[in-house]
């Protein structure tokens, strides 16, 4: 059964959480999909996104999560959907993207300073998307309690506000102290926004759901808020994550006695892009590792360097740690080695930034490449064609691959070693793609997207890819078995 759709601006259901990785990206998505599949036009919106996981739309880029959150709507990603993304450079830095485009002004100004500056681009954006839409389904981020912040917030209350919006507020009970989360945010939270919170959401629960009694109720007594859903911990909901690396949920299985086939992405500090290698995850026999350390390459079939926020710092990092000699001994012994985007540069003979990009420095000496960063940032979706492979990674040859880019960086090869017969091989048109090795086992791509290509996965692992659309109808399903009957309609009620 349908629901109405109602007269004037979208209905507006906000999602917030008591923690950063509570659960509001997952919830965001499943609700995305849930009413989607009721006939409303449903859009996403985060006000402000801190993250290195963005994704190409028209206009620019915003956070991944958006982007998936879109889809799951079955909506077109846009740049309204996040006016303001964050992309940490380091710890005190961060790229600052408005309405999808990098603005250098804006970066340099103090976060308390920006708010105001950004908060026109925010309401405006979300303005226009209640205007062409039934229902926005509006993240949050961090935690809407968080007092020192809430005089500058422009991404929680002030929003909630503005959008008129009835709230989740949502916890992961597995990390313990689930009840105290949640009626701390309540108590901290001023009295007129406690009144939007039209329930709470007990997320990832491992157990019987009854023992949770009679805390739910005491709850409710004390807060006048209801627990709308326990969600059981589920971990092969197959939607990436939205950030941070999540060791625990990363392999896949092996099938008998078969060896796992290893894959092991070195997870330096700035690590981009990381939900393009959530389809590994599914892969029967294969196991996916986070690598840290040397020790952590011991025994892998791959070795994957991907995106990077910070290349040259990141390159620093993994030199402290021993790591550059890793991959240079697991290619010596013709394991395979794949460079995304920044894995790419660091793969190459030296990095030189004559603007201040991101740093000077030599590469790992792996492809005979040379990068250099630009002020202007390549982003844009692609398609292209690999031409013909060799070794581990023949089996990618002719492949079309729709992906996109991401990137200050420009390479090309290094002409003296090239001059003197050190050349690496084009193998995708406008330098997209090379490969090097004695075997051909290192690789070099700036399009982002590889294994979350039904024809890649096909190619290189003999399987059939999970659509986005029947996670997003798993995750819409999910909900709909967990939360109380008829809850997510009388969200939406008038």
């Amino acid at each position: 059964m349908t629901i109405d759709r109602p007269a004037g601006p979208a209905r507006c259901v906000m999602v917030l959480g008591t923690t950063s990785g509570a659960g509001k990206s997952w919830l965001a998505t499943a609700l995305c999909r849930w009413y989607a599949r009721q006939g409303l036009r449903v859009a996403p919106f985060k006000a402000q996104n801190m993250s290195n996981n963005a994704r190409v739309v028209a206009g620019g880029e915003i956070g991944s999560a958006q982007y998936f959150q879109a889809l799951a709507a079955r909506a077109q990603p846009e740049v309204r959907m996040n006016p303001l993304l964050l992309k940490p450079e380091r710890d005190t830095h961060s790229q600052v993207v408005l309405m999808g485009q990098v603005d250098a002004e804006l970066s340099a100004v103090p976060w308390r300073e920006r708010s105001e500056r950004v908060w026109p681009f925010i309401t405006d954006a979300l303005d226009a998307l209640r205007a062409e839409n039934d229902l926005v389904v509006i993240e949050g981020a961090g935690s809407p309690a968080e007092i020192n912040l809430m005089a500058n917030d422009i991404v929680n209350l002030r929003v909630a506000r503005h959008a008129d919006a009835r709230c989740l507020l949502v916890t992961d009970i597995d990390r313990g102290g689930a009840f105290a989360h949640l009626y701390g945010t309540w108590a901290l939270m001023p009295p007129a926004d406690r009144a939007r919170l039209a329930g709470f959401v007990l997320n990832r629960f491992r157990g019987d759901a009854t023992l949770l009694a009679p805390a739910p109720e005491q709850l409710r007594q004390l807060t006048g808020v209801p627990t709308l859903a326990t969600l059981p911990m589920w971990r092969e909901h197959g939607l990436p994550e939205e950030d941070g690396v999540f060791d625990e949920a990363a392999g896949g299985q092996a099938d008998g006695e078969r060896r796992f086939f290893t894959v092991a992405v070195i997870a330096y500090p700035r690590i981009s892009n990381l939900d393009e290698f959530r389809p590994l995850g599914n892969v029967p026999g294969l196991r996916l590792r986070w690598a840290r350390s040397p020790s952590e390459l011991d025994g892998a079939d791959w070795v994957i360097l991907p995106g990077s926020k910070n290349t040259s710092g990141d390159l620093a990092w993994l030199r402290s740690r021993g790591l550059d000699r890793a991959v240079a001994a697991h290619a010596a012994r013709g394991g395979a080695v794949l460079g995304i985007c920044g894995g790419l540069q660091m793969l190459g003979e030296a990095l030189i930034d004559p603007h201040g990009i991101d740093g000077n420095g030599p590469g790992l000496g792996l492809l005979p490449l040379v990068t250099v960063f630009e002020q202007a940032k390549t982003v844009r979706q692609r398609e292209a064609r690999f031409g013909e492979l060799a070794g581990p990674w023949a089996a990618l040859s002719g492949l079309s691959l729709s992906g996109y880019e991401i990137h200050h960086g420009q390479t090309a090869e290094h002409a003296a070693m090239a001059a003197a017969g050190d050349r690496a091989r084009a193998v995708m048109p406008d330098e997209l793609a090379w490969q090097g090795g004695a075997g051909g086992q290192v690789l070099g791509l700036y399009l982002h997207g590889l294994f979350e290509d039904a024809g890649v996965l096909r190619a290189l692992f003999g399987v059939a890819a999970r659509s986005l659309d029947s996670v997003f109808d798993g995750l819409a399903d999910y909900i709909d078995s967990y939360f109380e009957a008829g809850a997510l309609r009388r969200l939406i009620s008038p």
